[in-house]
């Protein structure tokens, strides 16, 4: 039988409740408030913090599957999430991922790839593979940016996605646009990767699947540091732009005279 909370010593508080993660009920956290012990009260207001943080997150991942949830109330089943990464870099492919998971699966934390942390993606991107029913991707290759444009490139991409899933998608969700040519019923949400679900987590898909491949294109063409920054146009890779000039997986539409290099626009 566990001691009363006023006769446990505050290492073994911080051990239950921080460590061990144990349930700290409201009625605990009053006791804890309560303490004369400073240590405990600082204890206790950490706790309050952290339960405030779970229940926004928990009102977060509701909002989140509120889209899909209604969906799912009117009988359709298979909703696909798409969306692309690599519009913006100076290297490498777009990459776009689809999925479909099944009703109410939660991936907890999921968000808009680029308000997560490298390791938050790699850990999310490894849950929603193990629990999608089906997922895919596609990419657009440097020449197809070149001809059709980067915007086009970009819907090229979620398509080959789309085409790509068994069993097909009843209904799919992009973020903000429509897609021309699909078979399967579509709705466009302005900024649907970091409001629904299924597009928030194709929106990690794609990250971590193109982040991948720009670090084995790190191997391949080293000096121009695209295991860092991807491919994005940062200082230090337009230095290596002016030092080695392009690569093979540098796209066309840029040129540098002197110190000075510029991207043309489509």
């Amino acid at each position: 039988m566990k001691p009363p909370l006023s006769e446990t010593s505050l290492a073994d508080l911080r051990e239950r409740f921080l460590v061990q993660g144990g349930p700290c009920s409201p009625q605990t956290l009053g006791r804890l408030r309560q303490d004369p012990r400073k240590g405990v009260q600082a204890l206790a207001e950490q706790l309050a913090r952290r339960s405030a943080r779970a229940r926004a997150e928990n009102r977060r991942m509701d909002d989140l599957l509120a889209f899909e949830r209604e969906r799912w109330g009117k009988g359709i089943i298979r909703i696909a999430g798409t969306d692309e990464v690599g519009v913006g870099p100076l290297a490498g492919p777009v990459v776009a991922a689809a999925v479909i998971l099944p009703p109410d699966v939660r991936v907890e934390g999921v968000n808009d790839s680029k308000q997560l942390r490298p390791e938050q993606r790699e850990a999310l991107s490894l849950e929603i593979r193990e629990r999608a029913v089906t997922f895919a991707f596609g990419e657009a290759s440097l020449e197809e940016i070149e001809r059709i444009n980067i915007r086009n490139a970009g819907f090229l991409a979620m398509r080959r996605a789309l085409e790509a899933l068994s069993p097909e998608p009843e209904l799919v969700v992009i973020d903000a646009h429509r897609l021309d040519g699909l078979p399967w019923p579509q709705e466009p949400v302005i900024k649907a990767d970091a409001s629904i679900h299924c597009v928030a987590c194709a929106s990690v898909l794609a990250k971590v699947h193109r982040d991948a491949y720009m670090v084995e294109m790190d191997r391949l063409y080293p000096g121009y540091g695209f295991a860092e920054h991807k491919g994005y146009g940062c200082p230090s890779h337009l230095d290596a732009l002016k030092r080695l000039g392009p690569s093979p997986i540098h796209r066309a539409g840029f040129h540098w005279a002197g110190r000075q290099l510029s991207l043309f626009g489509d």
